[in-house]
């Protein structure tokens, strides 16, 4: 499961707009970093999204995609004009289709179409209302299928859009605003569906107009899709969202007024335990309650495959990338906006283990820290985290010396910078690797955990 987080001026210490997001899916739905310029397209042209295809506008913007291997859509992305998105799986009263848009192609449709988070907002629900959201929503399994909530931002304002089928409601972020796998929106909000409110009260959702509360009425008592390893329970009590929206949440407001790139990606790595715990933490004792999500056994199937943080400002845009799977050992890298974009080829990857793959090196490196979480962290997070650093206060350089014009001085900068930044953690993770591989494991985790990782990676077909 997910969590997204935003900040707007009055809460950064820059004034700037920042948001985060992580994705949760199952381990080996491997999350790739992909850059597509903008096109002319023909009149009255198709666009094949996931499963079905709409229209095409004539004309679509440079994005930035981190998404899932196999789908049209995205789990997190920016575009040319500082239009950032991140969305959460949500559970309603209202039925899911068995087809239609994906959450996760509507973002990519408003981010290849909008300039603003406004217009952004309104491109996914005409497109809501026009084709709606159905289908299955990961790679390989059935029964994982859900309705969507988003954070929209740029560089001026952000908003919260929740949805239940083809409803909609939303809400203009004031200062600091977390969403995870529940609805947040309640009484007070500022735009909503022209029928949401009188179809709540039909179906018997809300008593009456005046009692109108949409979390409140649309939120499911319970709800079991199936209880196989692959497909588990799915409802929002058992997503545990409202624990990490809280968590999440608390995080931020503790560093409201002065938040930095560097706090949000703090946020995610956090395990939602008490700070003396962490030094005994494995990942095997991991919960659902945790912003930074490890896989652990098939009632905790998923985990942080991929995370962003986006700083967002009016001339120039950061948008801090793992492009591998849980925070705590990730490292967070520069991709910059509008100009020039991601310049590093990168090799996608897919549901199988590939040593060239730039998700699948990282992978390797994460599930060989996990079988012994504490003594093979000691290895390498120094080292990490002063790496990281040099690499936040390059962009800072670089974000300080951006007026209105970008030069091609300061663009070829961002170019060393990002590119370096990837060079860099994929020489030292795989120097980390061998360290790690030669370690013999002192702190064991129990048998289900390591016939659910054994099964991961049987299906991937990598040897550990």
């Amino acid at each position: 499961m997910c969590d997204t987080v935003v900040a707007v001026g009055n809460s950064t210490k820059d004034g700037s707009v920042i948001l985060g997001k992580t994705s949760n899916r199952l381990p080996n739905e491997a999350h790739n970093i992909e850059y597509k310029l903008g096109k002319k397209h023909k009149r009255n042209s198709k666009v094949k999204c996931t499963y079905i295809s709409i229209p095409q506008v004539e004309h679509t913007y440079n994005i930035l995609l981190l998404k899932p291997f196999w789908m049209f859509g995205c789990e997190m992305g920016a575009n040319e004009f500082g239009v950032t998105i991140g969305n959460e799986a949500v559970w309603s009263k209202e039925p899911i289709r068995d087809t239609g848009l994906l959450g996760m192609d509507l973002m990519r449709l408003a981010l290849e179409r909008a300039k603003t988070a406004k217009t952004a907002l309104e491109t996914i629900t005409s497109l809501l209302e026009k084709h709606g959201q159905g289908g299955q929503c990961s790679y390989g399994v059935e029964g994982r299928d859900y309705h969507n909530s988003f954070i929209i931002a740029d560089p001026n304002e952000a908003w919260v859009l929740e949805t239940a089928d083809k409803f909609w409601i939303a809400e203009k972020v004031k200062d600091v605003r977390t969403i995870s796998n529940t609805f947040t929106i309640g009484e007070e909000y500022d735009l909503i569906h022209p029928d949401l409110i009188q179809h709540a009260v039909e179906k018997g959702y809300s008593k009456s107009k005046k009692e109108f509360n949409f979390a409140k009425d649309f939120i499911p008592k319970f709800r079991i899709y199936h209880v196989l390893m692959e497909s588990s329970p799915r409802s929002h009590k058992f997503a545990r969202g409202l624990e990490r929206h809280q968590c999440t949440t608390a995080l931020m407001l503790k560093k409201k007024g002065k938040i930095t790139p560097k706090d949000v990606m703090e946020v995610f790595r956090n395990h939602n335990i008490a700070p003396e715990k962490e030094d005994t933490w494995s990942s095997a004792k991991a919960t659902a309650k945790s912003p930074c999500h490890h896989a652990i056994n098939f009632i905790i199937p998923d985990q942080t495959t991929g995370s962003l943080v986006s700083h967002i400002m009016k001339d120039i845009q950061v948008h801090w990338v793992t492009g591998s799977s849980v925070p705590c050992v990730s490292t967070f890298k520069p991709i910059f906006f509008p100009k020039p974009g991601l310049n590093k080829k990168l090799k996608t990857s897919n549901g199988l283990y590939d040593p060239d793959g730039f998700w699948w090196i990282n992978e390797k490196f994460q599930r060989l820290v996990n079988q012994d979480y504490q003594q093979r962290l000691n290895v390498f997070k120094d080292e990490r985290d002063s790496m990281e650093k040099e690499f936040i206060n390059e962009a800072e350089k670089i974000m300080e010396s951006v007026s209105e014009e970008i030069s091609e001085e300061v663009m070829q900068k961002m170019v060393e910078v990002s590119n370096d930044a990837f060079s860099q953690t994929i020489k030292k993770v795989k120097e980390w690797t061998n360290k790690i591989e030669k370690m013999p494991i002192q702190d064991k985790a129990g048998l289900v955990y390591q016939r659910y990782w054994n099964k991961q990676n049987k299906q991937a077909k990598l040897k550990l």
